[in-house]
């Protein structure tokens, strides 16, 4: 496996919409013809989010695409699937999720370099309409010194 997978999904609304407060790479259990999916880069993070079932994580809304060369034992495109952390990181956000106003959204989806898909989560609180206009302000005047730069 000499070539590098530089696959990366991105979820741009999340960062629009919520303010992280903290990130975790978490593991996905995925079957065989989901993670080929995930290696075309047919997948989407766009209504996806995390929640807590019997003390494990579990995301849902997370879209990949059935395999192309998959048969009868292709996968559910929708399903949910459960999310690896260690039990500390477990812990940690279960606690933080039962304050008002927290969640836990799924920020980035890739396939690191042993070939493992990872899915970067984070711990975060939704964004009033006032913010999100400074983030509009934040980001042209970004763009207008890059111009000019």
């Amino acid at each position: 496996m000499d070539k590098k997978n530089n696959v990366v999904i991105k979820n741009k609304r999340a960062e629009f919409e919520y303010e992280f407060l903290e990130r975790f790479t978490a593991g996905i259990v995925l079957f065989g013809t989901e993670i080929k999916s995930i290696r075309a880069g047919k997948a989407g993070l766009v209504d996806s989010y995390c929640y807590f079932s019997d003390g494990e994580l579990y995301i849902k809304g997370l879209h990949i695409s059935e395999y192309w060369w998959g048969n009868i034992n292709n996968h559910d495109p929708k399903r949910e699937r459960k999310l690896l952390l260690t039990r500390k990181e477990l812990n940690k956000l279960q606690k933080k999720v039962k304050e008002k106003g927290l969640t836990i959204i799924a920020s980035k989806l890739f396939v690191a370099d042993n070939g493992y898909a990872k899915l970067v989560i984070g711990l975060a609180k939704g964004k009033k309409a006032y913010d999100k206009r400074e983030t509009i302000k934040e980001r042209d005047v970004k763009r207008q010194l890059a111009v000019f730069s």
